[in-house]
């Protein structure tokens, strides 16, 4: 990240705070030895629906690369923010289901589950590291700092695009273990 004196230290701290707040509330929220009670089933939607949304982000990913490459500078700005959109949406349907449901566990055995664990464990990982990348990048954009902005994204968006697949990779792997 090229953080220079052009970047606000007040864009940097909420940035920085927003990085870590994340990744801390969702850990948080899957090892707590409780879960709340919302008092209705509509929870169990909410895995299917981060499914889609993970499926709409990556095609909304790509479509933003294609649509840059080809200097439909308007159109690639709808497509990013709306893969910004849905990443938010996404976060909060996400910590509500942890936040109220235990965690499926796996049911596949041999090879199949290591490849699942290794898909779920990068995923976890990279999407906890790639917030800040794309907070930056999103904050390059629209402060119309188009040369942070391009350098930022070479790094963010193949790091942003394999959270969103894997995501929904290992969504289509763990659906049959749900139980309701």
């Amino acid at each position: 990240m090229e953080l220079t004196k052009e970047t606000p230290k007040s864009t940097v701290a909420l940035i920085t705070v927003i990085s870590i707040a994340i990744p801390l509330v969702v850990a948080f929220l899957i090892y707590a030895p409780f879960t709340m009670d919302l008092g209705t089933d509509f929870v169990y939607f909410l895995p299917h629906l981060n499914g889609v949304i993970n499926t709409a982000t990556s095609l909304l990913l790509i479509a933003g690369l294609y649509f840059i490459k080809n200097k439909k500078i308007s159109y690639h700005k709808a497509a990013m923010n709306a893969a910004f959109a849905l990443g938010a949406i996404f976060l909060v349907s996400y910590v509500i289901y942890h936040a109220s449901t235990e965690s499926t566990s796996y049911g596949g055995e041999g090879i199949i589950r290591t490849v699942y664990f290794f898909l779920l464990i990068t995923h976890i990982v990279l999407a906890a590291v790639v917030v800040p990348f794309v907070l930056f990048a999103i904050f390059y954009a629209w402060q119309g700092k188009y040369d942070k902005h391009k350098k930022i994204v070479k790094y963010t968006f193949p790091i942003w695009l394999y959270v969103s697949v894997t995501g929904v990779i290992v969504y289509l792997m763990i659906s049959p273990y749900y139980n309701f």
